[in-house]
């Protein structure tokens, strides 16, 4: 068995580790972490999503960076910003007391306040090709002295068209730099990046087994974004028994959501990476102990938990990969108890959720949020129960004496009424929900597709049916406004049978792009 001791990290590096409790290194580790802090070549590594690439390439980085430098001593680039934001939460994770400077930088982010953290002094950047590419055209931005320069999720780029900016990116970093070049899969377009950017390199390819899920009901409920918090709050309140876990994508939603859920009564905390040793042990003792009942947390920041009999995993925010979803829910379910593992979509998340179903090979199947009314009636039956309980472990005498002399002037039924109302008439009340929308997909639920084949290969109306009906089972009427011209063809379909077929073909692609994709509308003169 590997340890971290045995790969070459400092005693600081090696203390963060133990605090975060991770005991062994992940294969993808053992092999590139030596490799990177002897320094000698750069390293190709295939490894799926989920075995542990971020703290392969992080620690060693980590180690070798100068604290309090000048300038950007590297840059990783991810494919989405929500990676981004997940391998700069991770990495700063992993820094310890070290004085370094990890931000992500992306797209849909205010860039003045991009602008003000790169004037402070950046050590990491972690960030999508267009907004680093924007700052680059800036020149707010330099990486030609830069130490090392990462590209994750190299096959992700390829899908999503960026290794042309990302070929523009590496044109602008010096010679003296170490590239490090991470993929699942090997497609002669990275190796071909590989080949003309890298220096002498080692390729370190790791194969993992087949994802396992556990015996856990998997549902998924599609709501808007708005609405996501009062769909915990429903589901939460329904259940008889709720000890479990909620993950969000970053540490400010935990502290959002954490937070809201405390301000609405209910036993709940927040664990992510910006919290002290010593605070994390504080509240993951607590939620052991059942003083909480509700954690929420990051995927970082819940890694090594172990905690027993949770009934329920709840993704507030779609998990980025097969590999990570498969990680989250099989905290539930253990030991041959049942456990619920909940995930809350968009409509325009649906094709991920194929994307997570396919990998992880598992089947989530869809529900309906429950109904204010059927929540209060849950609630009722919770109390009937309490106070069955109670009467069976005879009141103390104060009470009962109490109770008499309100019989004496009371009918029973119309004491008990007003007791309930005294004591449940906030929790029992149906203003205490907000009322949910229907997520709307779009006006008319139809997504236009453009397909990269015509006439010239061979395409027609019936074989390009034929060939969606086997995908996505759905009925030839469903498939409406063909369109076959010379080399490409258009079809509409329903939304959700879209983003089923457009998961099937994000890998099957044709010349420099995947088969089939959303059209593009028409620009208005």
């Amino acid at each position: 068995m590997e340890s971290f001791e045995n790969l070459g990290l400092s005693e600081k590096t090696l203390k963060v580790l133990k605090q975060k409790g991770f005991e062994e290194p992940t294969p993808i580790q053992v092999k590139t972490i030596p490799a990177i802090l002897a320094g000698e070549k750069d390293v190709v590594g295939q490894a799926q999503t989920g075995t542990g690439k971020t703290a392969a390439f992080g620690l060693p980085i980590i180690e070798l960076l100068h604290e309090k430098a000048a300038a950007v001593q590297a840059l990783v680039l991810t494919p989405t910003r929500e990676l981004a934001i997940q391998v700069a939460e991770e990495i700063n994770s992993l820094k310890g007391k070290r004085k370094l400077s990890i931000v992500p930088i992306y797209g849909g982010q205010s860039i003045e306040l991009q602008l003000r953290s790169l004037k402070k002094g950046i050590d990491i950047v972690v960030g999508t090709p267009g907004r680093i590419l924007d700052h680059l055209k800036r020149r707010t931005l330099k990486i030609d002295t830069i130490s090392f320069f990462v590209l994750d999720e190299a096959d992700e780029m390829l899908n999503m068209g960026f290794l042309e900016d990302v070929g523009e990116i590496m044109e602008n970093t010096g010679p003296d730099k170490r590239t490090m070049l991470f993929s699942a899969t090997m497609p002669r377009e990275i190796l071909q990046i590989a080949k003309k950017y890298m220096a002498e390199y080692d390729v370190m390819k790791v194969t993992k087994g087949q994802l396992t899920v556990s015996q856990t009901d998997q549902i998924y409920f599609e709501v808007s974004a708005a609405d996501k918090f009062e769909a915990l709050c429903r589901i939460i309140d329904i259940e008889e028994e709720f000890y479990g876990l909620v993950f969000c994508r970053t540490k400010i939603d935990v502290d959002t959501i954490a937070n809201r859920m405390m301000e609405r009564g209910y036993d709940a905390d927040a664990l992510h990476g910006d919290m002290s040793q010593g605070q994390r042990e504080k509240i993951l003792n607590k939620f052991k102990n059942r003083l909480l009942n509700i954690l929420v947390a990051t995927d970082v920041a819940a890694r090594g938990i172990d905690v027993q009999n949770l009934t329920h995993v709840i993704n507030y925010a779609l998990p980025q990969d097969p590999e990570s979803y498969v990680h989250r829910i099989g905290r539930t379910g253990r030991a041959g108890k049942e456990g619920i593992a909940i995930t809350f979509i968009t409509p325009q998340e649906y094709r991920k959720l194929q994307f997570i179903q396919r990998g992880a090979k598992t089947d989530i199947r869809k529900a309906k949020l429950p109904g204010v009314a059927d929540v209060i009636k849950s609630k009722k039956q919770r109390i009937k129960a309490d106070l069955k309980d109670i009467v069976k472990s005879c009141p103390r005498n104060e009470y009962l004496e109490m109770a008499g002399e309100l019989l004496e002037i009371n009918e029973p039924a119309d004491i008990l009424a007003a007791l309930l109302q005294y004591s449940f008439q906030d929790e029992l009340s149906e203003k205490s929900y907000a009322e949910i929308e229907d997520a709307v997909v779009d006006t008319k639920g139809k997504t236009r597709l453009f397909v990269k084949q015509g006439k010239q290969d061979g395409l027609t109306r019936k074989k390009l049916v034929d060939f969606i009906k086997d995908k996505c089972n759905i009925a030839s009427g469903k498939i409406r406004d063909i369109q076959i011209l010379d080399k490409f063809s258009f079809v509409t379909l329903p939304f959700h049978e879209a983003e089923t077929l457009l998961s099937h073909f994000k890998k099957h692609k044709r010349g420099a792009g995947p088969l089939i994709t959303k059209a593009k509308k028409a620009r208005r003169k």
